[in-house]
């Protein structure tokens, strides 16, 4: 398939194919007249890229994910890729501390508000 063909069946732009290739991320061959042709196997790499992207993951986060896919068929096996999700998910549980900490502190401020505010507001 062409580069159209592609972003329109991966709900994405040529554009944004273009820059997946310079990244190293999507590998399409070249026909006799120099037109990028991609297979379906193209096809299940930007799914993968943007479902990672979709949940967070950066363009370099995600490159052990499409190698793995390459060699396995399943982007998530390879210790590179399970490295970075663990990576990710200790990222993810220290914002969750961070918001954690941040509502406490809300609650406990709208509690002293309430408490101690000296006309009643609707």
């Amino acid at each position: 398939m062409l580069i159209g063909e592609l972003a329109e069946r991966a709900g994405t732009s040529a554009r944004t194919l273009r820059y997946y290739e310079e990244q190293g991320l999507v590998r399409p061959r070249r026909d006799a007249h120099g037109y990028r042709q991609y297979d379906d196997a193209e096809l299940k790499v930007v799914h993968e890229i943007r479902s990672l992207l979709a949940v967070g993951f950066g363009l370099d986060d995600i490159k052990p994910f499409v190698a793995c896919l390459r060699a396995t068929g399943s982007g998530h096996v390879c210790p590179d890729s399970v490295a970075v999700l663990r990576r990710k998910l200790a990222e993810v549980d220290g914002y969750l501390a961070e918001l954690t900490d941040v509502r406490r502190q809300l609650h406990h401020q709208l509690t002293q508000a309430l408490e101690h505010r000296e006309n009643p507001c609707l």
